[in-house]
């Protein structure tokens, strides 16, 4: 077992990618996970099926949840069921979030509205349901799975994906000065580029203004579809898996309380994302000290 022992865990968005490899890693390593997921009797049944088959050979606690990030009333009932069978939350993953891939001009607002509730507005639905219990206890963990393009490399085409990470990520540093003082901790994954074990862009969105769609394929950035994703590939070392993500929540979640990293880079493309994030966190830490709240910095940068 882990220096932090057996925890009660919610992940969010845990029907594939990320987070249905994160969830299965925390249950290997011997915590109580609650696999959230939207639809589990309908378009997620089998996945849902696959978290109580593994869970059952394994003899792991380890069940899938109905929640809908998008619904308060879905997330609420969601909440109350863990605090009922388990008494406690110990952990929050913010992980579900959604792709969206294609020229910015041609995504209507309506589709960034709806981007960023999900990536961004959902967060704080759940945070508003989990919170009390955690601050109740005087103790807890934040996970929240952000993104290297919030601070590094930015390649075209995938502006409002880009723009809702950023705002999860800021929310989640804002947060961190404002739950400390409860005994709450924070930290932010950060995953670059991966090749396998996601399929992110094969689920990505796409802009819904068709003609401004083929304008820009037709003109100047013709081809550029391709060129972009197949840059990706070219500085994605090809054994980089997905799974590598999965691993760093289990050692933040795993890690003693006060030891626990602010900020944890799992990057195989290198895009400078780290090295921007170490400055900016600093210099966060600095004007903290700087106005007398050096307590809110706490949590230490990394």
């Amino acid at each position: 077992m882990n220096p932090a022992g057996k925890q009660v865990i919610l992940i969010t968005g845990a029907s594939s990618g990320f987070g249905a490899l994160t969830a299965r890693a925390l249950a290997d390593a011997g915590h109580s996970v609650f696999a959230s997921m939207r639809d589990t009797g309908g378009k997620n049944r089998v996945r849902a099926d696959i978290v109580r088959e593994y869970a059952q050979t394994h003899s792991l606690d380890f069940q899938p949840l109905e929640l809908d990030i998008s619904d308060e009333k879905s997330i609420e009932t969601a909440v109350g069921a863990i605090l009922l069978q388990k008494g406690k939350i110990d952990v929050l993953v913010h992980n579900a979030g959604h792709m969206a891939f294609g020229p910015m001009e041609a995504f209507l607002p309506e589709q960034l509205a709806e981007l960023y509730d999900t990536n961004v507005v959902g967060t704080q639905r759940v945070n508003r349901a989990v919170l009390p219990q955690l601050r109740k206890q005087r103790s807890g963990l934040l996970v929240w799975v952000s993104s290297s393009s919030t601070r590094g490399g930015t390649p075209p085409y995938l502006g409002p994906y880009f723009a809702a990470k950023a705002g999860m990520d800021s929310l989640a540093v804002s947060y961190a000065a404002e739950l400390i003082r409860w005994g709450i901790e924070t930290s932010i994954i950060v995953p670059g580029v991966f090749q396998s074990g996601t399929n992110h862009f094969q689920n990505a969105g796409s802009p819904l203004d068709k003609e401004r769609t083929q304008e820009y394929s037709q003109g100047p950035y013709r081809g550029i579809e391709d060129q972009i994703q197949e840059g990706l590939r070219s500085i994605t070392p090809p054994d980089a898996e997905a799974g590598l993500v999965a691993e760093a929540i289990v050692a933040v979640v795993g890690s003693p309380r006060g030891t626990r990293p602010f900020r944890v880079h799992i990057d195989p493309a290198n895009d400078g994302s780290e090295e921007v994030s170490e400055v900016a966190d600093q210099v966060r830490l600095e004007f903290l000290s700087r106005i007398g709240l050096e307590d809110l910095a706490a949590v230490s940068a990394n």
